[in-house]
């Protein structure tokens, strides 16, 4: 089995190509049994968030067919040009597939070094993907082990500490714009996990003035209850835009809740005052063009890199600690693998040898007339002696060399081969004995 990872993320591909490619979570379970063939891809896995769209899978063929299959998949749900997107696509194959997942399930590959959602997104991925019927033995081995290594770094390195999150880096460029928040109105736009974490990192910069819409009114009015918000109707944002200082969206849909109009007329009754937005979402949700206006700026959720850059600087000697973890755990992993890959294969191997000597014993036993139970013990005996030496040297072999990462694919192939070629022989020689 060979693991494949193909995707982009934040450093390769500009938010406009990546909002393309994101799969919505009600089209996963779908798209999830789309990939999975049963024959190209047999076990797959989706990760889709605001900064990458990765698809990690298992092939028994070759790697570059599974690669293919994976384009030609993107390709078929999203119905893009190829030279749309594929500049920015990265593959990675077994060992380095496997470091990949580790270092994003770590946060190690996050626009926001350190920040602690992705891991429950990479989570969310696989619960979807066991719930599909996409995965099987090698993801079940390879996730939970990249979950392991991910706590493992919060806990032995200190990147977790004040962590932050794309939503707190929004907060920090309002605290940017604008010194002291305190005396500021905040218009949220969107309420969930990634609103709430905005709305509790605002109250903590202590703003008191605070503004929430939501699709789902309920949903607002729950938000807003907690933190002593304002909860507003999505289709009252016109009016009440006037009113916001700051916004900051972080709602899925497909058209714009924000558009050019909206923020034009809000402009007068503001007395020209600077307006700032900041666009978390993917796909963004406040027309691109606003930020076009006068006094009126407008930052998406590639402009938070500037953020980002800051504070990487205190994180990367943490960051280099992690990343010997992480790489201890990929050799642990891939020994795991391994052994997984030959166990069987030696297994069957074994069962075989065992099934031609009895075979063969029953075969011969009327020649040998009737023996005590002492002579039927030593001659099982003699048999599984036999056995074993004969097997012992090609077994040991396999061992030692899923161990050491050195195993050929032709070894597993002989030995697979060799089951079936004496199997066929006994077949054909039954046939004609017939």
């Amino acid at each position: 089995m060979t693991i494949v990872l193909v995707g982009l993320n934040h450093r390769t591909a500009p938010v406009e190509v990546r909002e393309r490619l994101a799969f919505a979570e009600e089209e996963l379970p779908q798209a999830l049994r789309q990939l999975v063939d049963g024959t190209t891809i047999t076990e797959g896995l989706i990760l889709s968030t605001c900064n990458r769209v990765e698809v990690l899978a298992v092939t028994p063929l070759a790697e570059h067919t599974a690669i293919e299959r994976i384009r030609a998949f993107l390709h078929e749900r999203r119905h893009l040009p190829p030279d749309a997107y594929e500049a920015a696509l990265y593959r990675y194959v077994d060992r380095e597939a496997v470091r990949h997942l580790f270092r994003v399930a770590a946060s190690l590959d996050s626009m926001v070094l350190g920040e602690p959602q992705i891991l429950g997104q990479v989570k969310e991925a696989y619960a979807r993907a066991i719930a599909a019927g996409t995965v099987g033995k090698t993801l079940h081995l390879l996730l939970p082990r990249a979950f392991s290594v991910a706590k493992r770094v919060r806990t032995e390195t200190a990147i977790g500490t004040e962590a932050v999150s794309v939503s707190s880096v929004a907060v920090e460029l309002a605290r940017k714009i604008f010194e002291d928040l305190e005396g500021k109105t905040v218009l949220l736009i969107g309420a969930g996990k990634m609103a709430e974490l905005t709305v509790r990192h605002l109250v903590a910069t202590g703003v008191r003035h605070l503004l929430i819409s939501n699709r789902t009114r309920e949903r607002a009015e729950q938000l807003a209850a907690q933190f002593d918000a304002e909860a507003l109707p999505l289709e009252a944002l016109p009016i009440h835009l006037a009113r916001a200082d700051i916004v900051i969206c972080s709602v899925g849909g497909t058209d714009y809740v924000l558009q050019r109009p909206h923020v034009a007329a809000a402009m007068p009754a503001r007395r020209n005052r600077p307006l700032f937005l900041i666009d978390i979402s993917v796909p963004r949700m406040i027309e691109p063009s606003v930020g076009q206006l006068e006094n009126v700026f407008l930052y998406d959720i590639d402009d938070l890199e500037q953020i980002v850059r800051a504070h990487l600087e205190h994180r990367r000697y943490e960051a280099a600690r992690a990343e010997v973890l992480v790489d201890q755990a990929v050799e642990e992993c891939l020994a795991s693998l391994r052994r997984m890959e030959v166990g069987p294969v030696i297994a069957a191997f074994r069962r075989r040898l065992e099934e031609i000597a009895y075979s063969e014993l029953e075969r011969h036993r009327r020649y040998l007339g009737p023996l005590t139970p002492e002579q039927e013990r030593a001659l099982h005996h003699l048999l599984e002696g036999i056995i074993n030496k004969f097997a012992h040297p090609a077994i040991a072999r396999l061992h030692q060399a899923a161990r050491e990462g050195t195993v050929r694919p032709e070894e597993l192939s002989f030995l697979e081969l060799w089951g079936d070629v004496v199997e066929a022989r006994e077949r054909q020689s039954s046939s004609s004995s017939e």
